[in-house]
């Protein structure tokens, strides 16, 4: 397989600066490795077409799509439509705010040839927007992380390369259930490896993936345990081929969240009476309450489009 056959998607929506940023970033190493470059735009608005032209003017082998179905997991098929179409044999997905390390793509694709399988993750490393001892403690960015070749169940698509050919013969796509809730990376990921496909860690293929002052803020993280949580569980319920398969998911679910809640909630109690402080504890135990939510079929929409209210977790102070 060469690099020629491989082509970036980044899909993007109302964040023209950033997207600015990371095409600039993206293109010499799209370049050096003769791979393509897909932009697909889930704004109504087009917002992203004025910085893709100018950014992007007089490159070849990049092509700009406006995709208006609301969600990210229709964005995501709209790339695999597209690439698929394009001759391309691997897709690589990447955020439109994130800034790829030193041979970042080169070394994804080196990756895909030694280890061959469905396709091969590495890490988005957070650079966060400032100081909070409370966050840090509690590892709410923390994410982790394998030696290389290392095969894994579960990725997410802000740096991952899949193969295009494989998922079709499969009908495998992003489920558009969880377009608004997140999750739908999970869900496929999860679909391919409990369907026979390889997934497999490079982590010296490194992206920066840095935090908007606005999620840098105690509520936010919390809510982002929860939804974590929720979606997980909810995926894992919905890739149960049979009723008694989902029933058990949902027990396990539920079993899981519960030993997190109670856990997460001696820990924060623990802390707060030691001094150590109670972030950790209240993570673990946002993450449980999500678990149990999903389970027995409560859906957390964090990325609502409207004005719809959300349920809140857990209390965390501000």
């Amino acid at each position: 397989m060469t690099a020629s056959r491989a082509t970036v998607a980044v899909l993007t929506y109302r964040r023209p600066e950033r997207l600015a940023t990371a095409l600039e970033a993206l293109l010499p190493h799209v370049s050096a490795a003769g791979a393509g470059l897909l932009v697909v735009d889930n704004d109504l608005t087009e917002s992203a077409r004025p910085v893709f032209e100018r950014v992007t003017a007089g490159r070849a082998g990049v092509r700009y799509v406006h995709e208006p179905a609301p969600g990210i997991a229709a964005a995501r098929n709209r790339a695999l439509d597209e690439v698929a179409a394009s001759g391309s044999d691997l897709i690589v997905f990447v955020d439109d705010d994130e800034t790829p390390g030193e041979a970042w793509l080169a070394t994804l694709l080196a990756a895909h040839e030694r280890y061959g399988g469905t396709g091969v993750a590495g890490p988005a490393v957070p650079s966060l927007p400032g100081r909070d001892p409370w966050i840090e403690s509690g590892g709410f960015f923390a994410r982790p992380r394998h030696p290389s070749g290392t095969r894994v169940d579960v990725a997410a698509s802000n740096n991952l390369l899949l193969d295009v050919g494989w998922l079709a013969e499969r009908g495998l796509r992003f489920d558009e259930a969880f377009g608004l809730t997140g999750g739908s990376d999970t869900m496929l990921t999860l679909r391919i490896t409990s369907r026979g496909g390889a997934l497999y860690w490079c982590d010296e293929a490194v992206v920066e993936d840095p935090v908007p002052a606005k999620r840098f803020t105690r509520r936010w993280v919390v809510r982002r345990a929860y939804r974590v949580g929720n979606c997980t569980i909810r995926a894992r319920v919905e890739i149960a081929e049979t009723a008694p398969g989902r029933l058990v998911a949902r027990m396990r679910g539920v079993g899981a969240g519960m030993t997190r809640v109670i856990a997460g909630t001696a820990r924060a109690a623990a802390g707060t009476i030691a001094g150590r402080g109670s972030a950790r504890g209240i993570r673990t135990t946002a993450r449980g309450a999500g678990m149990i939510a999903g389970a027995v079929g409560v859906v957390y929409t964090e990325y609502s489009r409207t004005a719809a209210s959300r349920p809140h977790p857990v209390g965390v102070p501000s």
